[in-house]
């Protein structure tokens, strides 16, 4: 596996497999072209089917349009074969010729890759690609989850993880401070705000869950309006890992030493996600983005409160398995209905699976492997119209109440 970096992107919402990565794609052909009097970019799949929802046309005409002028050319219908967010980028000259010709997959957290290989190979930092084997690794050598990661990344890790810490925390207070309602033709009000002070109203039990409802809703509203966060493991499901380490930090007083351990530990549970089936919803729905979130906030808040290596890992499989089947559906190409409701709820989800394997010995039956290897296929058994596409599920013949 690779760096955790990988699934701790910072940067601008609403989409890290839409925007993110289209954005990059863009930045990297026009580097190759700088010369070019004209650009075409086809979209296809999933790009194109929401790709003006997901701001993917902004993303490519802010980045190239300064340049030359930019045509886009959309087939929500053709999905080539490697994966379904493909794009094909051209340069012209004067005369209008095409010069160079680029195909290139987003294939989820804003990563790229060219059919067959990763664009941008970074180096292969994990020799164990499966929980079970660190699990085993964690038993054998008494360390835990964090450890392995600390062992496999570079002595920068942390300053990482303490930058990706600050920018979740800011995301959240950003969002604690806005109202209004979202960009976009649904008129979706904001709603963070308003969930937090309510919640300072309960008492204790309710007062908890409801702030966790409102830090995951206020990095999800930040990321539907272009906010900056983090991908973890995707902008679409950015507020969950946030909003549960957030309200242990500020409930249970953990250190920011104990919550960027937590976070390692969470990236770890995503990478093995992404190494082994995948993060991207264009490709196994939601249950690639909110699914494997949950899991990683999950494993975290159970290494937050002393959980076994076992209890770690019986968590994140409760956060994922829980969420297996979970369509990609979003309204009119939004990342806001269901996306943002879904990222709440999956926060509240991740701290019940850590009390529920609290209560056991981590012993069960449904390993975490198992559980990623079922969220593939199931990801690969689902129709396109329930992946990212806005055509079935939730998004179609949408009408509002």
């Amino acid at each position: 596996m690779k760096t955790i970096r990988e699934i701790y992107r910072i940067g601008y919402g609403p989409s890290s497999s839409h925007t993110m990565g289209p954005r990059k794609a863009s930045e990297l052909f026009l580097e190759r072209h700088p010369e070019a009097a004209a650009f075409e970019v086809t979209l296809y799949g999933s790009l194109a089917a929401t790709g003006r929802g997901h701001l993917t046309d902004v993303a490519i005409l802010d980045t190239l349009r300064p340049h030359a002028p930019v045509e886009i050319v959309w087939k929500p219908s053709v999905f080539l074969p490697f994966h379904p967010n493909g794009m094909t980028f051209r340069s012209k000259n004067s005369q209008g010729e095409v010069t160079d010709e680029w195909t290139v997959f987003s294939i989820g957290g804003g990563a790229l890759a060219e059919e067959g290989k990763e664009f941008d190979a970074s180096p292969e930092l994990y020799a164990m690609n499966s929980m079970t084997e660190i699990l085993n690794w964690c038993e054998r050598t008494g360390r835990s989850y964090w450890e392995y990661v600390q062992e496999c990344e570079d002595s920068e890790i942390w300053n990482y993880l303490s930058e990706v810490w600050t920018v979740m925390r800011q995301a959240i207070e950003r969002g604690l401070d806005q109202e209004g309602v979202l960009p976009g033709p649904l008129n979706l009000r904001r709603k963070a705000s308003s969930y937090y002070i309510k919640a300072k109203g309960y008492k204790d039990s309710l007062k908890s869950r409801g702030l966790v409802f409102a830090y995951a809703l206020a990095v999800s509203e930040e990321n539907a309006s272009g906010g900056r966060i983090v991908t973890a493991p995707t902008c679409g499901s950015c507020g969950v890992v946030p909003a549960v380490l957030y309200h242990l930090q500020r409930s249970r007083d953990f250190s920011d030493m104990r919550i960027l351990r937590a976070l390692a530990t969470a990236g770890l549970v995503g990478n093995i996600v992404k190494q082994n089936a995948s993060i991207s919803g264009a490709e196994v729905g939601c249950q690639g983005e909110v699914g494997v979130a949950c899991a990683m906030a999950s494993a975290a808040a159970s290494q937050l409160f002393g959980g076994s290596p076992a209890q770690i890992e019986y968590a994140a499989e409760m956060g994922l398995e829980h969420h297996l089947g979970m369509t990609c559906d979003p309204v009119c190409g939004l990342v806001q209905i269901p996306c943002i409701e879904r990222n709440a709820y999956a926060a509240a989800r991740a701290l019940d699976a850590n009390i529920y394997s609290a209560f056991t010995d981590g012993n069960h039956r449904v390993s975490f492997d198992k559980v990623v290897e079922v969220m593939k296929q199931t990801g690969h058994d689902l129709p396109s119209l329930y992946k990212e596409t806005g055509e079935g599920g939730l998004a179609k013949d949408y009408e509002q109440m």
